[in-house]
């Protein structure tokens, strides 16, 4: 199966179903930004620590697997040149068009999040990469290739779900909201799933999802040379989130430094 392609049209039919993380800031949101009252979130209800991001003025931001007029457009309107990646053509419409309307620099590349060929070395000061790699099977290549592509001093912030979220039954919590343990990790919507599951989530169009263990999301950036400075939980306590929030963190976000010497 090409999950890569799957996943792309999987998303742009999210954007017309206007999934809360497709629909882009607004008007208001982008003046609010220009005057320096601005947030983003790399997970689903948490606000990014200020102090995360260091000075934005002029400084070149890659929005990694970021789609949808959200992130981007509010870093672009507080000073950063920004170029947004992401594998949905829809997606990056929504960055483009807030883009248009409000006269932002940003950039946006049709791409996969693990292959940043298309960047030279160093040529980023800051990377935001928000809950994404749960739409690829391996995440090594994507710290890898976020390293590659900073430059020395520079900065990765990431968003990841809890792996613990997928030992759950997903479709018995959507219909009954019960906590089931039935998964063991790592977990792949493609070989996890019984045939008939699999078919059906692939004919319902949603995105293939996969597990990372905490080795990979956490060590893994190390491996690939970052120094890790900062980290915190969140969940998503709303009416309609997954009920394992009651009990546990569900996503993580981490800050990242790549080291200026050798």
């Amino acid at each position: 199966m090409d999950i890569l392609a799957h996943n792309r049209i999987a998303w742009d039919a999210q954007v017309e179903r206007r999934n809360r993380w497709t629909i882009p800031v607004s008007a208001e949101e982008i003046d609010a930004a220009r005057q320096g009252r601005w947030d983003i979130v790399l997970t689903p209800t948490k606000p990014v620590p200020r102090s995360w991001f260091g000075e934005l003025d002029l400084s070149r931001v890659l929005c990694l697997a970021s789609g949808g007029g959200q992130q981007a457009p509010l870093l672009a309107a507080a000073g950063a040149t920004v170029t947004v990646l992401d594998n949905s053509p829809r997606q990056l419409d929504q960055d483009a068009l807030v883009a248009r309307e409000h006269g932002l620099p940003i950039t946006t590349v049709l791409g996969d999040m693990a292959h940043l060929e298309v960047f030279r070395d160093e040529s980023f000061d800051l990377i935001v990469h928000p809950v994404s790699n749960c739409f690829v099977p391996d995440v090594q290549p994507v710290w890898t290739e976020a390293f590659r592509v900073l430059r020395p001093g520079g900065t990765l912030l990431a968003g990841f779900n809890n792996p613990i979220v997928y030992v759950f039954d997903q479709d018995l919590l959507e219909r009954s909201k019960r906590l089931e343990v039935r998964h063991p990790l790592p977990y792949s919507d493609a070989l996890s799933l019984t045939a008939d599951e699999a078919a059906a989530r692939l004919s319902a169009g949603w995105p293939l999802e996969f597990s990372h263990t905490l080795e990979s999301l956490i060590g893994g950036q190390m491996q690939a040379g970052f120094v890790l400075t900062g980290m915190y939980e969140d969940s998503n306590p709303s009416e309609d989130a997954d009920p394992l929030n009651t009990f546990t963190p569900t996503s993580i976000a981490t800050r990242a430094r790549k080291p200026t010497g050798g």
